[in-house]
């Protein structure tokens, strides 16, 4: 045998033992256990789109559990980045689960509907948010209507940016501790819910500006149906008690990252996760620190880019959580 051909052999080996060793090695890598007094909360993140900074779905999951985990005893939060899981065994035991992905016509749930629909026969309860709320599906449709009492509906429901001020809460667990706010957030609303409402609670009320249905005729943005409701409340999160007994969630906002640094639109997300996961909410909500930029930064998906408007963000993060004076200013 020639020489060349042995050290290509010889690498061969070396290389194959190596997967064989590190295939085996990830496989044997146990999932965290709950622990008996614990609710276990899966997060399924879809890959980031929209470009630095948007639809952050992994960075903006992981952020969630780390504080879940860190300020509630009575969670164990876990992520799968990505899309659904290869290994469902990180399903196992689950009480909750959320859906933070890109939505539309080729919706990362694709194909995992009916093993979802399981999961919330067992009593899982289940939340998801912002564009995985958009299924143009009927079948799939009615699945969100059974799981969480309401969808985005394309020709009917619209996804505007614009600034709601929401300044009264519904008494409710996933309310608790959270003080008025708002925020500029690519808010849908004019959601299809269930019939008469049955079983849900609007959280995040609001009347949208006239500039909010005065966007061109689309799928998305405009349609007739909508310009009906000017002036009337509309609902971007709600909290539904399913006919079986589970818990379901939906939350129209979560476009852009860095509301995440927002302390009431956090503790509302953190308390709202927490009950669909069946967890007692503390009586002021889950309270987590003010996360920095850098680190709401290092978890994007794409590169950071020379220019992402840094200097602006950091002041809109001061104003949202600058202490209210006495005198409300």
């Amino acid at each position: 045998m020639k020489k060349n051909q042995s050290k290509v052999i010889l690498f061969s080996i070396l290389l194959i033992g190596f997967c064989f060793i590190f295939m085996t090695c990830r496989k044997s890598t146990p999932l965290p256990e709950k622990a008996a007094n614990q609710k276990k909360l899966v997060f399924i993140a879809g890959p980031g789109s929209h470009g630095y900074g948007l639809h952050e779905h992994n960075a903006g999951c992981r952020l969630l559990a780390d504080y879940l985990n860190e300020n509630v005893p009575g969670i164990l939060a876990v992520v799968q980045t990505n899309g659904w899981p290869s290994d469902p065994a990180i399903l196992d035991e689950a009480d909750g689960i959320v859906i933070y992905c890109d939505g539309g016509k080729e919706h990362p749930m694709e194909g995992h509907f009916a093993e979802i629909d399981r999961l919330a026969q067992k009593g899982v309860g289940i939340a998801w948010l912002h564009f995985s709320l958009i299924v143009e599906d009927q079948e799939k449709s009615n699945f969100l209507l059974k799981w969480i009492g309401g969808y985005f509906e394309t020709n009917w429901s619209v996804n505007p940016f614009w600034e709601p001020n929401f300044e009264t809460f519904p008494a409710h667990p996933i309310t608790r501790g959270v003080k008025p706010f708002k925020i500029l957030d690519e808010w849908y609303f004019n959601m299809r819910f269930v019939e008469d409402m049955k079983g849900v609670t609007p959280l995040l009320t609001a009347i949208p500006p006239k500039r909010a249905f005065e966007q061109e005729e689309g799928p998305y943005s405009g349609n007739p149906h909508v310009r009906q409701q000017v002036g009337m409340p509309a609902h971007m999160a709600w909290a539904y008690e399913r006919p079986d007994g589970g818990r379901g969630f939906g939350f129209t906002g979560g476009h852009a990252h860095w509301n995440w640094a927002h302390n009431e639109y956090r503790k509302f997300i953190l308390n709202a996760l927490t009950w669909i996961a069946g967890a007692d909410v503390p009586a002021d909500g889950v309270t987590s620190r003010e996360p920095t930029l850098e680190e709401l930064a290092a978890g994007a998906d794409e590169p950071q880019p020379d220019s992402w408007g840094e200097k602006d963000i950091r002041k809109w993060i001061e104003k949202w959580n600058r202490p209210v004076s006495s005198s409300g200013k």
